[in-house]
């Protein structure tokens, strides 16, 4: 397959992320990349649903992880038959590609079987078998195509049959009794110029006579033959090639392997290794929901780098990332956080400011590389900039997100303030929501040598829904936890009327003492003037730590 470069922001990703991935790639687009793709490794929030619905923008493509799929490996690329082609037309296509397999579909693309040469192989000799009669299931289409042969009457040319080859090769007698022995089954009769056996052949009622060296038969017996409705055609090659190419008309669905089973793009590719071994060939055919084949995947392809690369946007470390991302060549990382000790297999463009958000950054690189900036592109990065700095009040806020939120304000021929409340009330609201989708809405997972944390934030208009839920919210909280075998997990509840801050942690019992916020209640403490998670909570919340390491 071509490969498709994903832009892709964190886990549970926030309406920054979700922005700067579709702005990043539709840049990407603009300067004639189309192999760029906005992606997300997370649902939309309530905040970015309403956006993306009010400005009618298509969502980027959800991704729940990024280990390695069928998908990212396959070739798209392949030669296919038809069920009902001969063998020989098939075997001629494998030759001429030089492929060792073949896909077999029927008429509407629907996956049949695979012709590889072990399948071959194993039927022609079975076919060949001098102990056993030569028989063949074929039509007269497929033997008159497959031998190149002149038809002097057909009928029923279409029809699939099961037939014996007979050569007329002993004496007159010896044939006679060899034909006879026969006389229910289809038989193919393959002879010379010989009246004698051809006048035999039509008392019999054969299924068809093949002359063979380009021989013609007197007009009177094709015309009693036609009268029998025995068809009677002339091959341009001798007894013994004939007979050959007649074994090799037989459709090539009667000699591909139906056994292999076919995989989906979505499958793992740690699903679809086991098969993979199983199979003669060491290839598999790669289907749609439809059934229709769309690829083939074969051992060697997993050996070589994956068709699809990353884009990491809002986000550089790797407890951050979608699922599965070290399988992958990140290309490029726009982000605005701390560095969190990211490692690449190659160099990279790694774009990190202090900003308030990465929808500033992705607002640049459109001004940078002399493009324009579409309207609707306009509409989301300003919702992403005012989104991540609670409408250019939080303490992240800087001179360049003002002048980029008042240029994109311009484009987008709407209110900064306006635009800013009612984005903010979108993602306040809580009812309705369990403490589990409220704290997995916004949460990140940080290091700090071997200690693991996270960090869930919420914002709203006013706290007391959340804090008279409060036990259900550190139960969830505990669970998270536990789930990610953290010292703590916090919940920091954003008041974005008054800019304060409450914060709900579970934690370890020893790290306790090392909280220094006011504290409210058990479990719970107020920080004032307290906003941001990545500018203010974090750089405290990693000071505290580096007092209870030591």
């Amino acid at each position: 397959m071509n490969k498709t470069i994903y832009v892709i922001g964190h886990r549970n990703p926030d309406t920054d992320a979700i922005v700067a991935a579709t702005a990043y790639a539709r840049l990407q687009n603009l300067l004639g990349h189309n192999e760029y793709v906005a992606a997300r490794a997370g649902h939309l929030t309530p905040q970015t649903e309403y956006i993306y619905n009010r400005f009618n923008m298509e969502k980027p493509v959800y991704f729940h992880d990024m280990l390695p799929k069928v998908a990212f490996y396959m070739k798209d690329r392949v030669e296919t038959v038809s069920d009902d082609t001969s063998l020989w037309a098939a075997v001629n296509l494998m030759e001429k590609t030089n492929d060792k397999v073949l896909a077999v579909v029927d008429h509407s693309g629907c996956y049949k079987a695979l012709l590889h040469y072990n399948a071959f192989a194993c039927n022609i000799l079975g076919k060949m078998n001098p102990e056993k009669k030569m028989a063949v299931s074929t039509s007269i289409a497929l033997i008159r195509d497959t031998l190149g042969a002149q038809p002097l009457f057909e009928t029923k040319t279409q029809d699939i049959f099961k037939g014996t080859i007979l050569c007329a090769v002993n004496n007159f007698e010896s044939f006679k009794k060899h034909l006879d022995e026969h006389a229910s089954e289809n038989v193919i009769v393959i002879t010379g110029d010989r009246d004698d056996v051809q006048q035999y052949c039509v008392e019999k009622g054969v299924k068809a006579i093949v002359l063979t060296s380009g021989f013609l038969p007197k007009k009177e017996l094709t015309a009693s033959a036609a009268s029998k409705g025995i068809n009677v055609l002339s091959s341009p090659f001798d007894t013994s090639s004939t007979a050959t190419l007649i074994m090799y008309s037989t459709p090539v669905s009667v000699m591909a392997d139906s056994s292999i089973l076919p995989v989906r793009p979505s499958d793992y590719v740690q699903k679809i290794k086991q098969p993979l071994r199983q199979s003669p060939s060491r290839s598999l055919p790669v289907i749609d929901e439809n059934d229709k084949l769309i690829g083939i995947i074969n051992e060697n392809d997993l050996l070589q780098e994956a068709n699809a690369e990353l884009v990491l946007v809002d986000h550089n470390e790797r407890t951050q990332a979608v699922e599965g991302s070290e399988n992958y060549i990140i290309r490029t990382i726009i982000d605005h956080h701390r560095i969190g000790g990211v490692v690449t297999r190659y160099p990279i463009t790694f774009v990190n400011k202090p900003v308030g958000s990465t929808s500033t950054l992705v607002a640049g690189l459109y001004r940078e590389n002399h493009v324009s900036i579409p309207v609707d592109i306009a509409q989301i990065l300003l919702c992403g900039i005012l989104s991540d700095t609670l409408i250019l009040q939080s303490a992240t806020v800087t001179d360049i997100d003002r002048e980029t939120a008042e240029y994109l304000s311009n484009i987008a021929n709407i209110d900064i303030q306006e635009l800013g409340h009612d984005i903010l009330s979108a993602g306040s609201r809580v009812e309705n929501r369990t403490a589990a989708q409220i704290i997995k809405q916004d949460m990140k997972e940080y290091t700090e040598g071997k200690i693991t944390y996270t960090v869930s934030q919420v914002e709203v208009e006013g706290s007391r829904e959340i804090m008279e839920r409060k036990d259900e919210f550190l139960k969830e909280l505990e669970f998270e936890r536990r789930s990610h075998k953290a010292l703590f997990s916090v919940l920091l509840i954003t008041d974005i009327g008054k800019l304060n801050s409450e914060m709900l942690i579970d934690c370890n019992k020893a790290f306790l003492p090392f909280i220094t916020f006011q504290k409210i209640d058990d479990n719970t403490y107020f920080l004032k003037d307290v906003v941001s998670r990545k500018k203010q909570l974090i750089p405290m919340l990693t000071e505290q730590l580096s007092k209870y390491g030591a």
